[in-house]
């Protein structure tokens, strides 16, 4: 592993009254693939957001050694951070080679989205919206994968999805992450042990384990009490 590409310190964020993340702290590794893991509602998808400048915070996100906490999300999508939201958020009136053309920036690299997702070269004319599920989050992940990145921040990239499709999804982002890091919330454990190096456990806004994740999924114990699962 080489070091770290992003630090995160002492990451809060409020909403009104109520505290949603307490001193967020870990760091993302340089290569391979780093995943947040934790039960519904832990805090996940909050961490995402406050890193990537969507909610408010307190506290250190470094990238690539530069200070980026609170900065909006286009500005850091520029400095080379790739992101796949939860919710796809594909553009469902526009053509699937519409919504890849959207997110061009420098030098888009087609090739490698159809390789990774050949279903999606034959459906250039096809509009999103009329997409399954599973070809949905395949655009979603095409999009930032179109370019050239520094950083992928993916949000459960399996949810929902058939096995069949799961196992196109999860061969797609082993490929990415041999070159590109990759910060990423999965529920799927077994997706989860084929693609993570290193896992943080997210607990009521806390964060409640760091650590190599073979050592977290071979643990019986750890995967009960932190995830609320068997090994």
């Amino acid at each position: 592993m080489t070091g770290s590409l992003l630090r995160v310190r002492d990451l809060s964020v409020r909403a009104g009254s109520l505290q949603l993340l307490h001193d967020i702290s870990f760091d993302v590794a340089g290569q391979g693939t780093t995943v947040i893991l934790g039960r519904n509602g832990a805090g996940k998808t909050t961490t995402l957001r406050a890193i990537l400048g969507q909610l408010r915070s307190s506290g250190s996100v470094c990238f690539a050694g530069q200070e980026v906490a609170n900065m909006p999300t286009h500005a850091l999508v520029r400095m080379g951070i790739g992101y796949v939201p939860e919710d796809r958020r594909v553009f469902p009136g526009l053509t699937v080679a519409e919504n890849l053309r959207l997110a061009e920036r420098d030098r888009p690299d087609y090739d490698r989205v159809h390789t990774l997702f050949p279903d999606l070269a034959h459906r250039g004319k096809q509009r999103a919206g009329t997409l399954s599920g599973g070809q949905q989050q395949m655009l979603s992940l095409a999009r930032a994968l179109l370019n050239d990145n520094r950083l992928l921040v993916i949000d459960e990239p399996t949810k929902g999805l058939s096995p069949a499709v799961v196992t196109t999804v999860t061969a797609a982002l082993a490929a990415v992450a041999r070159t590109v890091p990759v910060l990423l919330v999965e529920q799927n454990l077994q997706v989860v042990s084929e693609l993570a190096h290193g896992a943080v456990v997210v607990n009521a806004g806390r964060v409640a384990w760091t650590g190599n994740t073979r050592a977290l999924l071979h643990d019986a114990h750890l995967t009960r009490t932190l995830l609320g699962v068997a090994a």
